[in-house]
């Protein structure tokens, strides 16, 4: 099983609501924002690069805060390897490039809506570790 490895952005309002995306292409499913590592290029340049790409937004504050693995959206064949990091927004995102949609996601929302490694390993960490004031299950 190849592993695609990426760099997410946690931003959370305070409202508690979580800001995803839904891609034009591959899946219909929420992801964070963010994307693929480049050769060469550390995590937090990919992260504020796929940012101004996907958001049209820049990154401030930026603080790693864990490695999750599970089954990629739209490709039960490979693994997807994310490291997430939380932060600000200085812009209010716009999808951009290959983004369709971006959703404020929050503990009321459909939980089929997730792509698996959120569904099944970041949000029940952060919920876990109080990083989100969602209730467990």
């Amino acid at each position: 099983m190849s592993e695609i490895h990426k760099c997410g952005l946690l931003v959370v309002r305070d409202d508690g609501c979580v800001l995803l995306c839904r891609k034009k292409r591959g899946t219909r499913l929420l992801i964070l924002p963010g994307g693929k590592l480049e050769p060469g290029e550390t995590q937090e340049q990919c992260l504020r690069r796929e940012l101004r790409e996907e958001l049209s937004a820049e990154a401030g504050d930026l603080r790693h805060i864990g490695t999750y693995t599970d089954v990629a959206a739209g490709d039960p064949a490979r693994t997807v390897r994310i490291e997430l990091y939380c932060g600000t927004l200085a812009q209010e995102p716009v999808a951009s490039s290959e983004i369709d949609e971006l959703v404020w996601f929050g503990p009321q929302d459909d939980p089929g809506q997730l792509a698996p490694s959120l569904r099944n390993r970041v949000f029940p960490d952060l919920i876990r570790r109080g990083m989100l004031s969602w209730p467990s299950g």
